[in-house]
């Protein structure tokens, strides 16, 4: 399993988590409004959690269910960022 960052991280974006990533797997460019951890480098560590001050990564397991859809955002960032950020957009469009 690998860790996910949730709905919380929306427009917030705080790197607390990207300084503590001993992989540097936490990425999210300037047009990003979430930051994604890639579960190909993710080594399940959690050191990310507890720094986070929005409560926005759990392990895939315990994610909250209303944001299981954020297990396969956090993938497809990877593969099409495109696709990712139109993901994001839908669950929580821009007022």
């Amino acid at each position: 399993m690998t860790y996910v960052i949730g709905e919380t991280c929306i427009d917030v974006k705080d790197k607390s988590c990207v300084e503590v990533c001993p992989v540097d797997c936490i990425i999210g460019d300037d047009e990003d409004r979430m930051l994604y951890i890639d579960p190909d480098e993710c080594i399940d560590c959690g050191a990310c959690v507890d720094p986070c001050p929005v409560d926005a990564i759990y392990a895939e397991e315990d994610l909250p269910e209303d944001w299981k859809p954020y297990t396969e955002i956090n993938m497809i960032f990877f593969k099409d960022k495109a696709v990712a950020r139109s993901q994001v957009e839908v669950r929580a469009p821009v007022p």
